[in-house]
């Protein structure tokens, strides 16, 4: 059986007759892209997907597959002991993956070269991963395309590579039109088909998508193994258009306690590993082969035990603001006067990170994008400016950040901050380290002795965090409306974002349009202000509010608010000010988020203040 590569998000398969019950109108195929919609299915943050493995799965396509297995965990099995205990009892019943591919019908065709060709079923699979995706912009790009066709050749069989050599010569259309045309039949599908999907999505949810964890039954997060793919990535990053694998429970250790029925592979496989790690959160776990990153199913973010850790998460940010003072007084001329060169390079980065929300910058392989963080700034990186914009000592940082993501600005700072970087850059070249006698781990060792748990992902949640806050603080609108007040909202959380450097994946050109949005709203108000009736005045405000929010629409597409709100900004922030605005919690968190923050809601009065 053949079993797909992929990573581990809260997504579920793509097709899958666990039940035997599904009609040959309502695939398999069909409840498990259903499933899947419930969950993330793009590539992750770190510029990675879930995908693993050859083009083959545990499939649970049109067989009936019993993961539970009467086989208990034995002596042989890993046990390790050396962290802190998060649960006793951890039973769950294993991830499910994708089926076998299905060949496309005979009349439907991959030609090269203007010449009809029936391609092996893996090169097949792999042409349809592109054929899908003819009509976005990934298939106009060369690093995408080149990616494409190495890996697709990899696959196919020798005849298959002799021929095909020029993907300029490549016809997917017949391909693609197949696809689009089962993408609109599923849209034709009856009310009766429609509720039988319902229900094998929601049988096949409540027997794997949940574990026992010490007697509770808890959510998981993505117990259904992604399909096979193309790595799509984030910015300009070089392994965009590779080939996503299956992942084989061969690759797969499972996570359980000692003792527990381990969950029982696909016929005729068996698991990489089984371990019995109690300080663990995830249940099974594999290595990417595009990121060479590990991928973890894993607990929903509204398990318990997910719920305390995000709390404490956010306690040791707000925990800082006692000590930010003491902290940041190391950063003035005085103290840094007597320092190592060691000292002032750890004292500026920290500096950066404080001020910056800089991440703190992590080795990685050769062949990752070009990406950095603040240890790992090069002097081409950094450019300075006695006088810029009428302003002195300003510092111009121009890199490539997470996710590929170009990160550029453009701030004045303190001037023996800026002497010191002058010293730092003096004598080097541009490929040269800016903090060579800095690195990540050296820097968060550090930190610990300022404050316990300290590092610098907990600068970048506090300063997220504050800066909602203070933005929020800041409204004081008293006959606002819900909608006004959900603007004031948004513009908070854009200020958090572009702090964070969270770009959307694509960028979209806004600025002459929100330009153009502003003159007509200073216009609209100036209507309401000189009106003469109420009638006139209430008309000029309602054509005011539409105004305002597509201004706030179209500033939302610069930047990705869903990254600091899920992940930097203390949700007690906004549940607190939601209380005390009257504005339904609903109107700034989605569903997945309400049930993520569940802890936020519990805890959190009208009266919260971070810090």
């Amino acid at each position: 059986m053949n079993m797909s590569e992929k990573e581990v998000t809260c997504d579920e398969p793509d097709q899958v007759d666990v039940f035997g019950t599904i009609s040959h109108s309502i695939t398999s195929r069909d409840v498990l892209q259903d499933i899947k919609s419930d969950q993330t299915d793009d590539d992750d943050e770190d510029g990675v997907s879930i995908k693993r493995s050859k083009l083959e799965t545990n499939t649970i396509s049109n067989k009936h597959v019993d993961l539970v297995s009467a086989e208990k965990s034995d002596d042989n099995v890993i046990m390790k002991t050396n962290k802190k205990s998060e649960w006793e009892i951890l039973e769950h019943q294993g991830p499910i993956f994708p089926a076998e591919y299905t060949p496309l019908p005979d009349n439907v065709q991959f030609i090269y070269d203007k010449q009809k060709i029936k391609l092996s079923p893996a090169a097949e699979e792999v042409a349809g991963f592109y054929a899908k995706m003819l009509d976005h912009k990934y298939t106009e790009n060369k690093i995408f395309n080149e990616n494409f066709f190495t890996d697709w050749r990899d696959i196919m069989e020798e005849e298959e590579k002799n021929l095909i050599k020029d993907i300029a010569k490549c016809d997917f259309s017949q391909i693609k039109d197949y696809f689009e045309l089962l993408s609109e039949n599923k849209k034709k599908q009856t009310t009766e088909e429609k509720k039988m999907l319902q229900s094998e999505r929601k049988k096949i949810k409540n027997k794997y998508g949940y574990c026992i964890v010490d007697g509770n039954r808890e959510k998981i997060c993505n117990y259904i193994i992604e399909a096979p793919g193309l790595f799509k990535g984030r910015g300009d990053h070089p392994k965009m258009g590779k080939l996503k694998t299956r992942v084989m429970p061969e690759e797969i250790t499972i996570n359980c306690s000692r003792g527990s029925v381990v969950p029982k592979p696909p016929a005729g496989h068996q698991w990489g590993n089984i371990i019995h790690d109690n300080s663990a959160f995830w249940l099974a776990s594999w290595v990417g082969k595009v990121s060479g990153k590990k991928k973890y199913v894993e607990l929903d973010p509204s398990s318990t035990l997910k719920q305390e850790k995000d709390k404490q998460k956010y306690d040791t940010a707000k925990r800082l603001h006692k000590y930010i003072d003491e902290i940041r007084k190391s950063y003035t001329e005085h103290s840094m006067n007597n320092m190592s060169i060691l000292e002032r390079q750890r004292t500026v980065a920290l500096y950066f990170i404080d001020k910056l929300a800089l991440r703190a910058g992590n080795e990685k392989d050769d062949d990752l994008a070009d990406t950095v963080g603040c240890c790992s700034l090069r002097v081409e990186h950094v450019e300075l400016y006695d006088i810029k914009d009428n302003k002195e000592n300003v510092v111009e940082f121009d890199f490539l950040g997470k996710d590929s993501m170009p990160y550029y600005i453009s701030v004045p700072v303190e001037p023996h901050i800026f002497k010191n970087l002058v010293e730092f850059k003096k004598n080097k070249k541009d490929t040269e380290d800016l903090f060579d006698d800095l690195d990540t781990k050296s820097l968060n060792e550090y930190l610990k002795t300022l404050m316990p748990e300290l590092t610098a992902k907990v600068f970048r949640t506090y300063n997220a965090s504050r800066t909602l806050q203070m933005k929020l603080d800041a409204f004081n609108k008293a006959d606002a409306t819900i909608d006004e007040k959900v603007q004031h909202y948004n513009q908070a959380n854009r200020e958090v974002a572009t702090l964070c450097n969270h770009q959307r994946t694509a960028r979209v050109p806004t600025s002459a349009r929100a330009e153009k949005l502003e003159k007509e709203i200073k216009q609209a108000r100036l209507k309401v202000d000189i009106a003469e009736t109420e009638d006139s005045r209430e008309s000029a405000r309602r054509e005011l509010i539409k105004l305002e929010n597509r201004l706030d629409q179209t500033l939302n597409k610069q930047v990705a608010l869903n990254t600091s709100r899920e992940h930097y900004m203390d949700p007690r922030i906004t549940v607190a000010w939601c209380l005390k605005h009257d504005v339904p919690l609903h109107r700034v968190y989605s569903e997945r988020l309400l049930s993520k923050f569940q802890w936020a809601i519990k805890l959190a009065d009208k009266d919260f203040v971070f810090g």
